[in-house]
């Protein structure tokens, strides 16, 4: 298959269908762990939450949303990272209840509740977030869903929003792809792996998205390997 580097992919990921056996779900979420451990994406969603947290008392409480948590892993870096200098209230929401069976066994004993929804359906007005996190969602999306997503997000965050997803650029195409196919176990990360980076953004494609969803304020800074941080700062409220 040629793949076209100027324009995303709209190629739906294996990933997203919705009858995947639990067994090659459960290998998939556990290699996207070590993929984002060892490629940085941790630390990139990290750095965008430190950034929102200055200033933040070490009291207060700050309820963190994670949107499309699947395995549930972001969430419990951020608590092994931040959970002993802030008082964090942590949130996942997921579509499928594997995921969230997954997770919340990943996370058993930690302060981490995990909520099987569409995250639309998720908040009141009364019940705000404070940060609103997603990573490694937004690939998964059209430009249709991702305009409102990131509306979404502005509406609904008290302090701010984090994104943490991909950079669509042969080097990150070609590369996780040889290594997929030689390191992976699962045919789920072979085949989405390079797909996800297909489907993925370059720096236009996020600049006319938010302009689409009204979000002006914010900064969009690339991290190696290939991840872009947008942060969403001060919105919502």
């Amino acid at each position: 298959m040629s793949v076209s580097f100027v324009n995303r992919s709209y190629e739906l990921e294996l990933l997203d269908a919705p009858n995947i056996p639990t067994e090659d779900l459960y290998q998939n979420l556990k290699e996207l762990h070590i993929i984002n451990h060892y490629l940085g994406g941790y630390q990139v969603m990290l750095k965008g939450i430190k950034n929102l947290l200055k200033g933040i008392d070490k009291d207060q409480k700050v309820r963190i949303l994670d949107i499309g948590s699947g395995g549930g892993d972001t969430l419990k870096v951020i608590h092994q990272k931040l959970g002993n200098k802030y008082n964090l209230d942590l949130v996942g929401v997921d579509l499928k209840s594997d995921c969230i069976q997954y997770s919340t066994t990943n996370c058993i004993g930690l302060p981490i509740q995990f909520i099987q929804s569409d995250y639309r359906n998720l908040i009141h007005d009364q019940e705000k977030f404070d940060i609103i996190v997603s990573s490694l969602f937004c690939h998964h999306l059209d430009d249709t869903s991702l305009i409102e997503l990131f509306s979404w997000m502005q509406n609904n965050a008290k302090i701010g929003g984090v994104v943490n997803d991909l950079h669509r650029h042969p080097l990150a195409y070609f590369s996780i792809k040889w290594i997929t196919k030689l390191l992976s176990n699962s045919y789920l990360v072979k085949n989405d792996a390079p797909l996800s980076v297909a489907r993925s953004f370059k720096k236009n494609d996020f600049t006319k998205l938010l302009e689409k969803a009204n979000v002006s304020q914010y900064q969009l800074k690339w991290y190696w390997a290939f991840r872009w941080l947008l942060t969403f700062k001060n919105i919502g409220g």
